[in-house]
Formats: structure tokens, C-alpha cells, sequence
């Protein structure tokens, strides 16, 4: 299977990477398109994109407030949905490079989850020059060790990022 290509506009400020989509995801070509995942609703809480537009309008107002969208895995081999299925030896990363030189203003990337970070880290390492990393918990309807309002507060973070 295959991500989506980085939905990013030009001024971008902020990297929000998943690790690979789930397969509602792939199924209908948006980023976080599980009913029960908690991004959009999320992004509606802290930025005011309301969950209910239309997937175009949401990703287009929250590419205009300067987030960006990826993920860290190119390609894999994956049976369902979860991130504990990915066949390790099958992972393609993105090439990050070419997008931090298309997109120099990003100057903080997030982790939706451990899965994104650990994946970053493993196949990617730190890179002098490439922007702060913070994980935030996952907003997957698979995580469900943390309340909502728990992750509302962790994803506090990326409003406060696009303010400095």
C-alpha cells in the first residue's frame, strides 16, 4: 500500500505526520476518514475547521492556517488497519529532504502517535538543520488509552505552534 501525497500549501508552518493510513483512509483518499478517529474533531475543537464541511474544505482551511499533512511511511505491506501489522522490513519513507526544500518555513513537525515517531526515528534519525519534533497521542480509534479531553489537552500544542 501507498500514502497520499503531502497535502501542504506553500506557507506552511507545521508538520502533522501519521505513520501510514488506515484503510478507511485508503479506501476513501483522506487523511483521518475513520468515523471514530479523533483528528478532525480535534482540528474543529482547536482551530475552528468544522468537522462536518466537506473533506476538500476542511483540508484546504487547514493547509490556510499553515499545517501540512503526511505521513512518515511511503509504502508498506499491511493486512488491516493497524500499525502493529506493518511488515518492518517492507517500510519506504518518505523522502523529507525534498519536502523541507519545498517547504522551508515548517519549523515544527508532530507525531500523530508513537507508530509515526518510532518510524520517523528508525528509518530517518535526526537531521542537523530539520525542524523540533513532539509526539502527541494518537488519534486513532485504536488508542483508546487516553480520554478525549486528554488528547485535546496534548493537542494544545499545534494551535500554540502556529501562534509563535
Amino acid at each position: 500500500m501507498r500514502c497520499f501525497a503531502p497535502a501542504a500549501q506553500a506557507g506552511a508552518r507545521v508538520l502533522v505526520l501519521g505513520s501510514m493510513p488506515g484503510e478507511a483512509s485508503l479506501c476513501a483518499g483522506e487523511y483521518y476518514a475513520h468515523p471514530r478517529n479523533a483528528f478532525w474533531p480535534l482540528i474543529d475543537d482547536l482551530l475552528g475547521i468544522d468537522r462536518r464541511w466537506p473533506y476538500a474544505q476542511r483540508l484546504a482551511a487547514l493547509n490556510a492556517a499553515g499545517v501540512a499533512l503526511w505521513d512518515v511511511i511511503a509504502g508498506c505491506r499491511r493486512t488491516g488497519s493497524l500499525d502493529a501489522a506493518i511488515v518492518g522490513a517492507s517500510i519506504e519513507v518518505n523522502d523529507f529532504a525534498a519536502f523541507f526544500t519545498v517547504h522551508p518555513g515548517i519549523r515544527q513537525i508532530f507525531f500523530n502517535g508513537a507508530a509515526a515517531e518510532n518510524a520517523f526515528r528508525r528509518h530517518l534519525g535526526r537531521r542537523p538543520g530539520w525542524p523540533p519534533t513532539q509526539r502527541l497521542p494518537s488519534t486513532s480509534p485504536a488508542h483508546a488509552a487516553l480520554s478525549y479531553a486528554a488528547k485535546r489537552a496534548a493537542w494544545a500544542a499545534l494551535p500554540a505552534a502556529l501562534a509563535v
